[in-house]
């Protein structure tokens, strides 16, 4: 533990000095100048990280630079900022006192030094300190964890398709590092292929753990299940093992989930819950892709039903989450009335389409997570 003095009378120095060490503080470090201690700090190079500090009795009154002016230097160093400064003065000017105070200062104590005084308001600053780097500390592992979470949940995510009949393309803006909407594609076979996008309730941490295991869960199912009505009905089943009867915690998430055949030219669908998708058929009819079943989660046992559509020559869906809604503008009808029209022609730049619905700035800055997936597919 490094206590450092700071003051111009070595006298001072002296008489602090020996009441710390033998009140058993003996990593104590005198300096005679404000520029004592910036060179000791290394206040000056800004990549060298110095000794651990742990707290700092600076005198107000001092030639050059004067300790305000220093405690004002040091606060404005990230590395040194959290340091505690009492100041140590002989001072009655209240009004200089609150600006040591509004500086940066932890506390303040008066010459001539009172032991007592001295050594309890040391033990306040350390004690506060010690809680600052716990805090720091914990943090800083959360940090970390947020941060491998996110890389994992980012995995889970499919990439885009290209094939000669069969394109997907995801717009991917969490409003947080961890996000509750998730998107996944599987192929089933050469000409068929399955493709989900779902919206967990919330978002956040809480929204993406429980988006995550359902993306395990989900992936089996597609596998082994394949069909819309049984994919659907086996996710709430897990989703009600989830909540197990408690019913302060209502998870559920609204998904289309889709799987599209390349040789038939089919596309068989259920939407629980989710915003309707559209289906832009044959360059001519537009499809609104709004039926299925409630939401998953919500009950233990859901009807199912899917739906089936056809294409003779092409064909384009578009799929979102409500947080594109939201962000659009303050009116969610008129976003989704705006959503319908631009689906209603062939995107041929998904990306500029995109900020076209929601511009650079809104994508930065939206409170809800936000996936638009578009899938195209070409007849044989």
């Amino acid at each position: 533990m490094t206590i450092l003095l700071v003051d111009d009378n070595s006298v001072n120095l002296f008489v602090i000095e020996k009441i710390l060490n033998n009140a058993g503080y003996h990593d104590c470090v005198s300096l005679a100048s404000a520029m004592e201690l910036f060179d000791y700090l290394h206040l000056e190079d800004t990549k060298a990280t110095g000794g651990a500090v742990d707290l700092i009795l600076l005198d107000i009154m001092m030639p050059e630079i004067d300790g305000l002016e220093a405690c004002k230097r040091i606060k404005q160093d990230d590395r040194f900022k959290d340091i505690p400064v009492i100041f140590v003065t002989a001072l009655e000017d209240k009004s200089k006192l609150a600006e040591a105070l509004d500086i940066g200062g932890a506390d303040y104590i008066t010459k001539p030094i009172n032991k007592t005084e001295l050594l309890a308001r040391i033990r306040v600053a350390l004690r506060l300190k010690s809680e600052l780097d716990w805090h720091k500390q914990h943090e800083k592992k959360i940090q970390y964890e947020l941060d491998l979470a996110t890389h994992v949940q980012r995995s889970l995510l499919s990439p885009p398709l290209s094939k000669e009949n069969l394109q997907i393309e995801v717009t991917y803006m969490p409003s947080s590092n961890l996000a509750g909407d998730m998107y996944y594609w599987h192929k089933i076979s050469e000409h068929r292929y399955a493709v989900i996008l779902l919206d967990m309730m919330g978002h956040g941490i809480s929204a993406s753990l429980v988006c995550m295991f359902i993306s395990s869960v989900l992936r089996e199912a597609v596998k082994q299940l394949v069909e819309p009505e049984l994919v659907i009905k086996e996710l709430n089943r897990y989703m009600a093992l989830l909540q197990d009867g408690k019913q302060d915690m209502p998870y559920y998430f609204t998904a289309i989930y889709l799987v599209i055949d390349t040789e038939s030219n089919t596309v068989e669908y259920v939407n629980a819950g989710h915003p309707a998708g559209y289906a832009f058929v044959d360059n001519k009819e537009l499809v609104p892709l709004d039926k299925g079943s409630y939401a998953v989660g919500f009950f233990d046992e859901i009807k199912v039903k899917k739906q089936t559509l056809h294409y003779t020559t092409d064909l384009q869906i578009i799929l979102f989450t409500d947080g594109l809604l939201e962000a659009m503008g303050p009116c969610e009808i008129e976003s989704e009335k705006h959503i319908r029209a631009a689906s209603s022609s062939k995107w041929t730049n998904f990306q500029e389409t995109v900020e076209q619905l929601i511009s650079k700035e809104k994508q930065q800055d939206q409170p809800d997570d936000i996936c638009i997936l578009m899938l195209q597919a070409q007849a044989k």
